[in-house]
Formats: C-alpha cells, sequence, structure tokens
C-alpha cells in the first residue's frame, strides 16, 4: 500500500514508518526535518496545509502522529498543532482521494485524574482531559472520528506509555531526574500502570492500517496489558539505564500542589523548558490507569510481540551499548573561548 506516517521523526512515528517499509509499503513520511528513513519525504510543518496536501497525494491511508507533546507553551502553540494540524490531514485526506486514516491518539483524551481500573477506551473529553496537551488531542479527536464517513474511515488507536531504546520522553525524562537526584516516587508507588513497548505500539498500528475500514468510528487503546506499579515501572527503568533508584516518597497532595506551583511559575515567565513537577504528572504517577485489551486486540487482530520483561532487557541492553560506544571513542580537545585547550568531550 501507499502509506503516509506524519511525525516520523518521533520515536514512534520511525519504528512504525520502519515497520511499514521492511515489509514492502510504499512509505511516505512527512515531518518538519529528514528523518534518514530512506523513502519519500515531504519536508514542512502540520499547520502548513498545503504541505499537507503534497504529502498526501497519491496515499492510499495515513498514519497521523504529529503533535506537539510538550507539557509546557502557549494554548494556541496546542492548538496549531494538534487541532489544526489534524483538521488539515483530513481536508487533505478527503481532498487527495485517501481512503483511510489511522489518528493516533491518547488515553489522555479520557483521563479526569480518577483511577482507571480495567477500563474501556471511554469517550474523549476536553472538558475534563487534564492539561493543554490532553484537551486538545481530545479536540483533534474527537474531530477525527467525526469525519469518519463511507469516503474517509477514521480509526483513532491511543497508545499508552510508549517506551523504548531512545525514547526522550518518560525514560529519558526518568533517567535525566535519577541521575540528578530529583526523582521522588509520588504516593504509595502502588498505583498499578500500564505501559508500551516501542515495537507493540508499533505493530498495533501497522495492524490498525490493515484493519481500519472494516473498523472504524472509534478509539481503542493500545497496550501490553501488563499493569505494573509505578514504582517497580520507575526503579526497571533506573536500573536498565544504570543510575540511582528514587529513595524517596512524596504524597501525592504535595506534588499536587508543588505541580500547580511551578505550572503559574513557568506560564508567567514563559519557560519552555520542562518542568520538575506539573499536576498532571503526579496525578499519572499517583493513580493507577490500565485498561482492558480485548476489544483492541480482537478488532486489531494484534497482540503485543514483546513482554515488560523482555522489554526493559533490551533497553538495559541499549543503555550498556551506548556506553560502551562512548567509551570506545577517542576524546576530542575542543577549544574554548579563550583559545586555550578545552576539556575532553564525548
Amino acid at each position: 500500500m501507499r502509506v503516509l506516517v506524519t511525525g516520523a521523526t518521533s520515536l514512534l512515528g520511525r519504528v512504525t514508518a520502519e515497520r511499514l517499509i521492511a515489509r514492502g509499503d510504499e512509505v511516505t513520511v512527512m515531518q518538519r526535518r529528514p528523518s534518514g528513513l530512506g523513502c519519500r519525504e515531504v519536508l514542512g510543518d502540520i499547520a502548513d496545509l498545503a504541505v499537507v496536501n503534497r504529502a498526501a497525494a497519491g496515499q492510499d491511508v495515513a498514519v497521523h502522529l504529529a503533535a506537539k507533546v510538550d507539557v509546557v507553551g502557549p494554548w494556541s502553540a496546542y492548538m496549531e498543532t494538534n487541532v489544526s494540524g489534524t483538521r488539515h490531514v483530513l481536508a487533505a485526506c478527503r481532498g487527495a482521494g485517501v481512503g483511510r486514516l489511522v489518528h493516533v491518539s491518547s488515553p489522555s483524551v479520557a483521563h479526569s485524574g480518577s483511577a482507571l481500573v480495567g477500563a474501556g477506551a471511554g469517550p474523549a473529553d476536553p472538558e475534563r482531559a487534564r492539561g493543554r496537551y490532553a484537551r486538545s488531542k481530545a479536540i483533534a479527536e474527537l474531530e477525527a472520528l467525526a469525519a469518519d464517513s463511507p469516503g474517509l474511515a477514521v480509526l483513532a488507536v491511543r497508545p499508552h506509555l510508549v517506551w523504548g531504546p531512545g525514547d526522550t520522553q518518560l525514560v529519558g525524562r526518568i533517567v535525566e531526574r535519577a541521575t540528578t537526584g530529583r526523582l521522588p516516587v509520588i504516593g504509595s508507588g502502588a498505583a498499578l500502570i500500564d505501559s508500551t513497548y516501542i515495537d507493540n505500539a508499533a505493530t498495533a498500528l501497522v495492524a490498525a492500517v490493515d484493519r481500519c475500514g472494516r473498523v472504524h468510528g472509534e478509539a481503542l487503546v493500545v497496550s501490553n496489558g501488563e499493569p505494573r506499579p509505578a514504582s517497580e515501572l520507575i526503579a526497571r527503568i533506573c536500573r536498565a539505564a544504570g543510575v540511582p533508584q528514587p529513595r524517596r516518597k512524596v504524597p501525592l497532595a504535595l506534588a499536587w500542589l508543588a505541580g500547580a506551583a511551578v505550572e503559574t511559575v513557568w506560564a508567567s515567565t514563559g519557560r519552555q523548558s520542562t518542568p520538575p513537577i506539573t499536576r498532571f504528572v503526579a496525578e499519572q504517577l499517583a493513580t493507577s490507569h490500565w485498561f482492558d485489551q480485548r476489544r483492541t486486540r480482537s478488532l486489531l487482530a494484534w497482540r503485543p510481540e514483546v513482554s515488560l520483561d523482555q522489554g526493559f532487557t533490551r533497553l538495559s541492553a541499549w543503555y550498556d551499548s551506548s556506553a560502551a560506544a562512548r567509551e570506545s571513542r577517542p576524546p576530542v580537545h575542543r577549544t574554548s573561548p579563550a583559545g586555550g585547550a578545552g576539556t575532553p568531550a564525548e
């Protein structure tokens, strides 16, 4: 098939595109910078309709992953990328006669902060979703599913907490904070949380490409289906990366108040760096959220191929190989601004 993948420089976008290419599909990727995937590329912003039209031309199916996933930034930035960008993809698909659209969403669109225990997908709810990312993605999902029609089959897929080697979101942030000693356990650490190893998330999207049309007009949550205590997930990521595991706990109420204060400071000062805590992150780490996968697996004819234990083994091996690669490089001496020799740099 001819498949368009937007946002192919993200971890999930890249692995999904690689899977499609490997099985023989004719893949076009669209993002702002070159992906190096060796397939047709259309470079540009999802907010530019002309670029999206060019990318969609001649495609059979589109997989829309491009999104602003940060926890900081003005509402207008989330609207431009996540909502207007989705509208552009919908318009381009209709204009080019693309028959199927797999819209990649998030379980956060239906999470109001309370525990989700063996939950189904649930309807996206922009009014109750927590944080600008979740609210904007909820709006985008509702508009995408509303566009489901005989001429354009739309299926929304919500991968939950995707992680793996090279992940800069969940894994990268946990490792960075653990390294600097700024990683507490929020609450008791006993909250059961689903997550999704990267290869499984990608194969689920490939399955959605194949099943979209027979399955359409609804949202499906994707996860490994192996909920683990939050403290265990964090500890195993730290162990795989060889960084200190958290040794202190912070009550949820205190973490939530700290998140509210931090968000106020970041908003008032216009900071673009990732804040140390937000209310959404505090709730996510202290509240159970795991999902019934039976409908997803039945409709997509899909099963995870990598267990969490296997995933942690692969993550550990990746960190080991990355460390070995760094150690094998000769030191590079940089010239300091004063003109003298700098310190060796990796």
